[in-house]
């Protein structure tokens, strides 16, 4: 799968969140939260379908989202690890876990996830 741009990303919002629709229900959702027009929606549903991320299906141009949320969460983090830390969660981690702004409650999820993945 490749990488989905912030475009891509503002239509699959929609799509995750309400579920397949139609090409007309997504451009009207994304004029009002985004000023796009019409064809700015359907150029970046193309883009998307070209990339095998959603599938088109008439009658009427519906939308069907081919990927999650988490599997897009799990491929940008898998490439950004890949980019910056050479690969290394460890390295990400550390340098996640070096932000001094993460709440005690923060903590103690991250803390209660790794406990759980062992």
């Amino acid at each position: 799968m490749e990488k989905l741009f912030d475009s891509e990303l503002k239509v699959m919002e929609p799509l995750w969140e309400d579920g397949p629709q139609s090409a007309g229900e997504l451009a009207k959702k994304l004029a009002a939260s985004c000023g796009w027009n019409r064809n700015t929606t359907y150029t970046v549903i193309k883009k998307l379908v070209d990339k095998g991320v959603i599938a088109r299906s008439d009658p009427g141009f519906v939308c069907t989202p081919l990927a999650s949320r988490q599997d897009i969460q799990r491929l940008e983090t898998d490439n950004l690890i890949t980019r910056l830390f050479g690969g290394s969660k460890t390295q990400f981690l550390s340098a996640f876990l070096s932000e001094k702004d993460l709440t005690p409650a923060e903590a103690a999820q991250l803390k209660e996830l790794i406990q759980s993945w062992k």
